[in-house]
């Protein structure tokens, strides 16, 4: 009597594992992230826990055993056999990383073209020169398939415009000869189901497809595509904790990945703001650590670049103004009979009390800013007179005093250079310090020393450069002044 050797159960945590010693950066991420198995999704994918208020990972273990299996059927041996299990990984915290499923989606919101065109732009960076990509053959690759006519390294949002180019020209086709209507079909449906061949259209294949173009949770209302690697909770849990994930189709025809619950409002919208500003420092967290390790794996410096751009703050002055307000004082007592004295009533008289925020708004002028970063900064500063009053403080290596002037609300004033010398920070940082200033932003393109503590709340302004290779690093907020041209 024979016996037959089980393989053990498949371990998400492995591959975890694998991802901390070869991608540092997404290995952070999954350690921020719960983990669930969901043996009713095709692959793997991201779904949002309303209870929680936060996204939570799900895969389906079964689908990783089988591409375990094809790999070694391939003839492939060693760790070579669980890149597609890693590369799936990868891919599905891509699509969070990079905004797909949330703040990047269309107005139209969330529909096939979409999902096909973010794994486009992700897998991208999972294809190898040999051909034996990081995700299995049926999934969406451009330059290859039904997007050969497609160039790699373009973003999600020039590939949905390239897939919506297409099918105009098939709806064209398709009305001037009905007898190519089953062959536009097709193509419509490889392109749709995230590139799976038609030679592939068992289920196992049409799940590996959708795992990795958008991720098979996309039948989730909420999911995206993600993956899940924690042995969390049976199918039972799966139901109740999400809203996510779903799968529409296994098959090759489907599209692979319906995340059209993650653009709506509803119900939903508490938690899912709630859910994505968690997600958000995560990210934040995850990059840093990375930073820090100076390793960031496969991470092309693209892809670095979106990461850090997802990050940064884009300029909202109220939202500013209100946080100014927050460090308001109180200034310009003046004795009045008409106010009772609280601590002496009837006995002295009350105090009238005028409250107001004290801004400060240092602009560098050193000769690192050039005239056309100078124009922006004043642009933004004609927008924030709009809304509030606040001293303008021209500096280089010293605050030049004869420049100081109070910008008075809704006065425009045109770009004025006072000085072009070096940088030093601790000039008008010493100089807000002194007057009692309540609030401080500077204007600068980052590039000069750490300056002195500054006594009241501080944040700086810079271009994107400034912001992406600053000259020091600070825990004080940081906004991008986004370059209109």
């Amino acid at each position: 009597m024979s016996e037959t050797t089980a393989q053990p159960a498949f371990d998400l945590n492995l591959h975890i594992a694998r991802l901390l010693l070869d991608e540092p950066f997404f290995a952070a991420l999954s350690r921020r992230m719960d983990k669930v198995k969901m043996t009713s999704i095709p692959t793997a994918g991201v779904r949002l826990n309303k209870a929680a208020g936060r996204f939570e990972m799900v895969y389906n273990p079964v689908w990783f055993e089988k591409c375990i299996a094809r790999r070694r059927e391939m003839g492939i041996e060693g760790a070579g056999v669980y890149d597609w299990c890693k590369g799936t990984l990868v891919h599905e915290f891509m699509h969070i990383v990079l905004g797909h499923v949330t703040g990047r989606l269309p107005e139209a919101g969330m529909s096939r073209q979409w999902n096909i065109a973010g794994d486009l732009a992700i897998n991208s960076d999972l294809m190898r020169a040999d051909g034996d990509h990081m995700l299995p053959p049926e999934c969406c690759f451009p330059g290859e398939g039904p997007f050969a006519e497609m160039a790699k390294g373009l973003s999600a949002e020039a590939y949905h415009k390239l897939l919506e180019q297409m099918q105009d020209e098939q709806d064209e086709d398709e009305g001037q000869d009905d007898s190519g209507e089953g062959e536009g079909d097709d193509t419509e449906q490889d392109g749709d189901s995230g590139g799976a061949d038609d030679e592939q259209g068992q289920d196992e294949q049409g799940e590996q497809g959708q795992g990795d173009s958008d991720g098979d949770t996309g039948d989730s209302d909420d999911g995206e595509g993600g993956e899940g690697s924690g042995e969390g909770s049976d199918d039972a849990e799966e139901a109740d904790a999400g809203q996510g994930q779903g799968n529409g189709g296994t098959s090759a025809g489907e599209p692979h990945g319906d995340h059209s619950g993650w653009g709506e409002g509803g119900d939903d919208n508490t938690a899912r703001e709630i859910a994505e500003e968690r997600l958000r420092e995560f990210i934040k967290e995850a990059a840093e650590e990375a930073d820090k390790s100076g390793n960031w794996g496969s991470c092309s410096a693209s892809v670095q670049r979106d990461i850090r751009e997802s990050l940064r703050s884009t300029v909202d002055w109220r939202a500013i103004l209100r946080y100014f307000v927050r460090t308001t004082v109180k200034a310009n007592k003046r004795s009045t009979v008409r106010r009772i004295n609280k601590r002496y009533p009837f006995i002295h008289s009350g105090k009238k009390v005028t409250r107001f925020a004290r801004i400060a708004i240092t602009v560098d002028q050193s000769g690192s800013v050039d005239d056309a970063m100078l124009a922006s900064f004043y642009g933004e500063l004609n927008k924030l007179a709009t809304i509030v009053e606040f001293t303008l403080i021209p500096f280089d290596d010293t605050v030049f005093e004869d420049g100081i002037h109070v910008w008075k609300k809704n006065q425009r004033n045109p770009s004025k250079r006072f000085c072009c010398g070096g940088t030093n920070f601790d000039a008008p940082t010493v100089y807000v310090n002194e007057n009692n200033f309540d609030g401080h932003i500077v204007l600068t393109d980052m590039f000069a020393p750490k300056p002195v503590r500054s006594t009241c709340p501080r944040m700086w302004m810079t271009d994107r450069r400034g912001a992406e290779m600053p000259y020091f690093q600070t825990n004080e907020r940081v906004i991008v002044v986004e370059d209109k041209k």
